[in-house]
This record gives C-alpha cells, structure tokens and sequence, in this order.
C-alpha cells in the first residue's frame, strides 16, 4: 500500500488551502502549472546543490499536486483532460527533480539513472493498467506520494547530516532506494495488471 491510495481524501486536510484558491480564482489547472514551475526550481536548486532550496520547492510541489485534485473534487469538475495533464506533469516533476539531484553530483549519475527509469516505469505501469482497462494502479511498495515524503525527509536530514554516508550523500541513498523499489513496483503492478486482464479473458 502506498500513501497514493489516500489522495482522493487529502480534501478534508486542505479545506483551508481550497477555500483561499476559490476566493483567489485559482483553478485545479493552474495549480498543476504551478507544481511543474516549482518542480523545474527544485531541479535547477538541487544542480547548485542548494539542497534547502531544493527541498522547499519539492515541499511547494506536494501540496501543489495534492491541491490540484482536490480542488478539482471540490468545484466538481474533474474531468479526462485534467486527469492527462497531471499525470504529464507529475513525469516531467519527476525528472526535474530526480535530474536535478544527480546532475549536479548530489548522486552518482548510475545511480541517478537507475532512480529514474525506477520511477517512470512504476508510474507508467500504474496508468497503462489504466489504459488497458483494469483501472489505475497504485499498488507497488513505492508510489509518487511516498516518493514526495520520502525527498522531503531526506533532503532536510541531508542539510543536518551533510557528511557522505559509505561515500554517498543521504539524497544519492534515497535514489538509490527509488531505483530498487520503483523496478520492484513496477514489476508488483504488472503482475497485478497481468493477472486482471487474465481474469477478464476468462470471464470472456
């Protein structure tokens, strides 16, 4: 289970933060804009190796992409069309950040690398499950959500514990556990996915 199965509740925690977007204008499209902007700052900081920077930004982006959808929820207009961007714009925040930190020598480049194609390929086999009508997977051991947190606690441990680890630095552990667990998920959701449109060929 992932704290991805919990977004559609997150409405109850930002009634506040949706109250102020209605009364500012503020539509569920913007806010996502606003989550690939902060996304692509979080990146660039990361680079510079300014890691609170980094951290604040991605903190911006979190509740940019959980307001998004609640908001949407609230004003009772989600639709097909918003659903697309966010998914665009959750992958292209992805890899800002994720590029951000290894590019800059916060991680390895291999490592970095594996991170990446980890976390695209879990994300791409949560929706292609959904595209090929078994319904979004969010299964797995390791989601975007958890991801968030995760950069989030280690980004500020990594300002309190600067010091490399067995030669790494607490952001290139944590690439390193989005490689591993994010092939491990994307695997779960395949197999998951599998198995369901077996079932829909039997029932046929």
């Amino acid at each position: 289970m992932t704290l991805d199965q919990f977004r559609p509740h997150v409405k109850d925690y930002f009634k506040p933060l949706i109250a102020v977007s209605l009364k500012l204008g503020l539509t569920p499209n913007i806010l996502t804009v606003g989550s690939f902007i902060v996304a692509g700052f979080a990146g660039v900081a990361y680079f510079y190796e300014n890691v609170l920077v980094g951290t604040l930004m991605v903190l911006l982006n979190a509740v940019f992409d959980s307001l998004d959808g609640a908001l949407a929820r609230a004003m009772n207009i989600q639709s097909p069309k918003g659903d697309f961007l966010d998914h665009v714009i959750d992958r292209y925040a992805d890899i800002f950040i994720i590029v951000g930190i290894f590019a800059g020598g916060l991680a390895p480049w291999p490592i970095g690398v594996l991170a990446l194609t980890g976390v695209l390929m879990s994300s791409y086999l949560g929706t292609q499950s959904q595209a090929v009508g078994v319904g979004r997977n969010y299964g797995g051991v390791l989601g975007r959500a958890d991801r968030l947190v995760l950069i989030l606690v280690a980004g500020f441990l990594q300002l309190a514990f600067p010091d490399p680890i067995f030669g790494l630095t607490l952001l290139a552990w944590l690439l390193l556990v989005f490689g591993i667990m994010g092939h491990i998920t994307a695997l779960q959701r395949f197999i998951f996915t599998w198995r369901e449109m077996g079932k829909g060929g039997e029932k046929k």
